[in-house]
C-alpha cells in the first residue's frame, strides 16, 4: 500500500517496478493519515492476512483509512463505522477520491455480526469498552485485529477478548497490534 496525501503530487513508478495500491487521502478533521504507527500496523496487518472477498467492518474509521485499504485490496463488503459526524463526512470524501463503495454509518445505526474481519484503531479504554460489541461482530472463525494501545497496555486489554484469543500481532514505535480469530 502506498498512501499519499490529497495535496501531494502523484508518485512516480517505484524504484523496484512492484506494482502499488495507492490511497489518496485528505483526513479533513478526522484522524488518520497513514503516518501513526498504529495505522500502519493495521494497514500491514491488512496487506499481509486480508483475502479478496471478505467481509469487513472498520470501527472506528477516522479518515476511513483502513476501510479504503480492505476495498483497495478486494474485500467484497466494507463497512465504516465512527461515532464522530466529521469522521464519516472525510471517510464519504476519501472513498469516492479512491473510487471505492463504502457502507457509512455512525455508532448509533444498529449493526449486525458476521464481518470476516474487524478492525479497530481507538486507544485502550475505549477498546476495553467495546469488546463485548467488537467481539460479537466477527463472524464465527473471523478475525479481529485492534490497534491503538501501548505496548505496557497489551495484557489488560488482550484480558477483555476472551473469545478470540488476542496475541501481538506486530508492535511499532512503543505501540501494539493485537489480532486472534473467534471460534468457529
Amino acid at each position: 500500500l502506498l498512501i499519499r496525501p490529497s495535496w501531494s503530487a502523484a508518485p512516480s513508478c517505484p524504484a523496484d517496478g512492484e506494482p502499488r495500491v495507492t490511497i489518496t487521502l485528505d483526513p479533513g478533521l478526522a484522524f488518520g493519515t497513514g503516518s501513526h504507527p498504529t495505522t500502519r500496523m493495521c494497514l500491514r496487518w491488512l496487506e499481509r492476512h486480508l483475502r479478496a472477498g471478505q467481509c469487513v467492518i472498520d470501527y472506528g474509521c477516522g479518515s476511513g483509512i483502513l476501510a479504503i485499504a480492505a476495498a483497495r485490496l478486494g474485500a467484497a463488503s466494507v463497512t465504516a463505522i465512527d461515532i464522530d459526524p466529521q469522521a464519516l463526512v472525510a471517510t464519504r470524501a476519501n472513498a469516492a477520491v479512491n473510487g471505492v463503495t463504502l457502507i457509512v454509518q455512525d455508532t448509533r445505526t444498529p449493526l449486525a455480526g458476521g464481518a470476516d474481519v474487524v478492525v479497530a484503531n481507538i486507544l485502550a479504554t475505549p477498546l476495553k469498552l467495546l469488546a463485548p460489541l467488537l467481539q460479537s461482530l466477527v463472524a464465527p472463525g473471523g478475525r479481529l485485529v485492534i490497534a491503538g494501545l501501548l505496548e505496557r497496555q497489551i495484557d489488560e486489554v488482550a484480558a477483555c477478548y476472551g473469545q478470540v484469543g488476542m496475541t501481538v500481532a506486530d508492535r511499532d514505535e512503543g505501540w501494539a497490534c493485537l489480532a486472534g480469530c473467534k471460534s468457529a
